[in-house]
């Protein structure tokens, strides 16, 4: 199982599954990250902690607790 904090920069992955519970869930779905979401991995923080996302059009950051929840392909 490969999850979005395995992504590298540059790269540009698929939505698998959203294993968050529900407030985050919700939170993330908003923001667009539905399955077979494309996500663009722009760039990462000081520790690889915080990472931005293109997600949709929009520049998101999510920590790591947040992005290992998210599965993709």
């Amino acid at each position: 199982m490969k999850v979005l904090t395995d992504a590298n920069v540059g790269e540009t992955v698929k939505v698998k599954n959203n294993d968050a519970e529900e407030s985050l869930k919700e939170r993330l779905l908003a923001l667009g990250v539905t399955n077979g979401a494309h996500i663009e991995v722009l760039r990462k923080g000081p520790k690889n902690n915080l990472t931005v996302y293109r997600i949709r059009g929009a520049m998101i950051a999510l920590r790591k607790e947040e992005s290992r929840l998210i599965e993709i392909v």
